[in-house]
């Protein structure tokens, strides 16, 4: 069976392709590994959605996903390996050894957590080192932990931890955290964290679990050690394009190269939403906007490609 479209990945752009797809009378197809991706993973309080003045992340994806599910998509829970042209349509590969065929395509498929590449990175993943506050904060109470980044994803995995954790160190590379003034003024008003600008992180040592980091202070070049029982690596992200190759043109990060009115890619029927594109604002709120453009724009084209 040929799909009118194949939506890969189903966070807030993602959803809401298939729902502006569906609702188009679009035969549609989502293959995901999960719903929600960073907004489940990573936001604590969301306060900025229109319609919800104050709700969970893990909240807003199970109104989104229920949304999705009253509607009739096609919905496989597997991985996209493999995303290729042939002929008038795209062909995707799974993980789980599926093909499917379609007319049009949205990649949808979000970023994925930056990893620092520093020794004891890896050698203590799952013992200490984390990427996922909401995942794994319950393991660190009353523990002292360090949160590597100060940007807003840093920021909000250290007030989700305010209330876990018995001290909290925020690490930021540059002079100052780019956290918005809101973040940076709740995590203040926990009494429990400690900002520590010019860091570069070097190390992460410990036994059988973390024990202690190792950073540089940028500014005297000196390395200093801080006591901690775990790390969470809130180091920005980079786009999960794996299975994307020369379909696409991407920037100097990784980011798909979008048309902003369409979100069309270089390739014919091939769109891309969400936190996989090159933008300078990665919200929730622009990603499902993203997702609306690329399921009208998708609608356009295979209507002109049937005249």
């Amino acid at each position: 069976m040929i799909h009118d479209l194949i939506i890969i990945g189903a966070g807030p752009a993602g959803i809401t392709v298939g729902i502006y797809a569906s609702r188009l009378g679009l035969k549609t197809l989502l293959i995901t590994k999960g719903f929600g991706g960073q907004v489940s993973d990573k936001a604590v309080s969301i306060n900025n959605y229109p319609g919800f003045s104050s709700i969970s992340g893990q909240g807003l994806v199970e109104e989104m996903k229920k949304h999705l599910k009253s509607l009739p998509v096609d919905i496989q829970i597997d991985e996209a390996v493999s995303l290729e042209k042939k002929e008038d349509n795209f062909v995707v590969l799974t993980k789980g050894g599926k093909k499917y065929e379609s007319v049009c395509a949205v990649i949808a498929s979000g970023a994925k957590a930056k990893h620092l590449n520093i020794p004891g990175e890896e050698e203590f993943a799952g013992r200490g080192v984390s990427y996922c506050g909401i995942c794994d904060g319950p393991v660190f109470k009353n523990k002292i932990i360090a949160v590597i980044g100060g940007g807003n994803a840093g920021f909000e995995t250290a007030i989700f931890l305010s209330d876990i954790a018995k001290k909290i160190y925020i690490l930021e590379f540059s002079d100052e955290p780019g956290a918005f003034e809101e973040n940076q003024k709740i995590v203040k008003s926990s009494g429990k964290a400690e900002v520590i600008v010019n860091a570069e992180a070097k190390e992460i040592k410990g036994d059988k679990f973390v024990t202690s980091l190792v950073y540089k202070d940028k500014k005297t070049e000196e390395e200093k050690i801080l006591e901690v029982d775990g790390v969470f690596v809130q180091a920005g992200y980079v786009p999960a394009v794996s299975f994307v190759k020369n379909l696409v043109d991407f920037n100097e990060k990784g980011e798909i190269k979008t048309d902003f009115e369409t979100m069309k890619t270089k390739t014919p029927g091939l769109f891309a939403a969400g936190d996989v594109i090159a933008c300078q604002f990665k919200q929730i709120i622009s990603s499902a906007g993203d997702g609306a453009k690329a399921a009208l724009a998708a609608h356009n084209y295979i209507k002109h490609k049937r005249l």
